[in-house]
């Protein structure tokens, strides 16, 4: 018997019963979080008659020193054959080289949606007056726009030579001396995007999807994101997806929203309770998920995968905390989160929701780390003392 996920006929997971999972432990406060998670959601994955396992694999910092690469192929080669993955926060090393792992990782693995389902649990600390508005999902785009890479130095011969090429042949003007980026935007990418966050809310029988962009703006990139998943909409899925502007009132049919940038923004904070999923491009994608965030207490109870065809990483969204590492002060429960969005996307149902209930349940009364207990005006336990609360909680 395999203790790998293989894929079916039509490109979905077959789990095994017994399945290993590698993680990447992370950097910073990684130990620390990752500490406090493996025992829950070993835990759960074995009350509900499954066997989860998990195999450490080098990346970031620490990898570095062992290996002499942030990175190792056989790390990659590992997140590849397993197909299912998590990860603690990551560290880029100073001086050269990769810009952002995270960002090599859904490169290399060509991991194009980031998902961060934002839900408040109740008892939770929280600065907005009724966070339990707060239930959607975000679909960022993950390899495309001004996070791309293609940027070059200001004074470099790569930027001045795209200064002097927009001059001569597109007839625009760019400011001598200027630093130089490219955002590009494909109708392959934004459609891939938009595809999978429309299956995810049919499949949950969300009301509406909503897609954010600045095409009022930027007219050809973001209006093209907007213009493509519009089209795919119609032509795809006639029939079960509608526009808002075509909606009835009594509407049964997936209802395909769009909103400026930064209207969405206020209407998060405004009338969080009308948006069920939000599909964007790469940059909105980043801002919103964190401003979602906080909504329900921060990046510290925030869980997130990077999902491809066929793979996905599960990780903690928020950085490594070097300030805290290793004095067993951070706050586990995003990685702990993360663990349960694993074990939903797994189809291990009963596991992931008694991971989330027993998180819900610390907090109900009153168990935080340090983040929230500020936030919250009660004393902190730490990252451990946490860990083993949930532990307890689990049905």
């Amino acid at each position: 018997m395999t203790n790998l996920i293989a894929l079916n006929e039509h490109g979905g997971l077959v789990v095994p019963d017994q399945l290993v999972v590698p993680v990447a432990v992370g950097d910073g406060v990684g130990p620390d979080i990752w500490r406090a998670a493996e025992p829950i959601l070993k835990a759960a994955a074995e009350r509900s008659g499954k066997s989860l396992s998990f195999l450490e694999v080098p990346a970031g910092e620490e990898a570095v020193r062992r290996v002499g690469s942030p990175l190792p192929d056989e790390t990659l080669e590992t997140f590849k054959r397993h197909r299912v993955s998590l990860k603690g926060p990551l560290g880029t090393p100073v001086g050269g080289g990769l810009r952002s792992l995270n960002v090599a990782i859904r490169r290399e693995l060509d991991l194009y949606a980031c998902v961060r389902p934002v839900k408040w649990l109740p008892g939770a600390p929280s600065p907005v007056k009724r966070p339990e508005l707060v239930d959607m999902v975000i679909f960022r785009e993950n390899t495309e726009d001004v996070y791309a890479g293609l940027e070059w130095p200001a004074g470099s011969p790569q930027a001045e030579g795209l200064i002097g090429y927009v001059r001569d042949e597109l007839k625009a003007k760019i400011r001598p001396g200027s630093a130089v980026g490219l955002k590009p935007m494909s109708e392959f990418g934004s459609k891939r995007l938009v595809r999978l966050a429309l299956e995810w809310a049919l499949r949950e029988k969300r009301a509406s999807l909503t897609l954010v962009h600045k095409g009022n703006i930027m007219k050809f990139t973001e209006g093209g994101f907007l213009a493509w998943g519009r089209q795919l909409a119609q032509e795809d899925y006639a029939g079960r997806v509608v526009l808002e502007a075509e909606a009835r009132p009594d509407e049964t049919r997936l209802i395909l929203k769009d909103r400026i940038a930064d209207n969405m923004f206020m209407q998060t904070l405004t009338r969080p309770d009308e948006y069920g999923a939000l599909a964007m491009p790469n940059l909105n994608g980043d801002y919103l998920s964190d401003c979602l965030a906080a909504q329900i207490g921060g990046l510290g109870v925030a869980p997130g995968a990077n999902l491809g065809d066929g793979l996905a990483v599960f990780e903690a969204t928020h950085g490594t905390a070097p300030k805290y590492a290793g004095q067993d002060k951070a706050n586990p429960a995003s990685l702990i989160l993360s663990g349960a969005f694993m074990l939903a996307h797994l189809g291990w149902t009963a596991a992931a929701e008694s991971v989330r209930a027993a998180v819900a349940g610390a907090f109900a009364e009153g168990v935080f780390t340090l983040d929230l207990a500020r936030q919250a005006g009660r004393p902190a336990v730490s990252c451990s003392a946490f860990g083993r609360a949930v532990l307890e909680r689990l049905a």
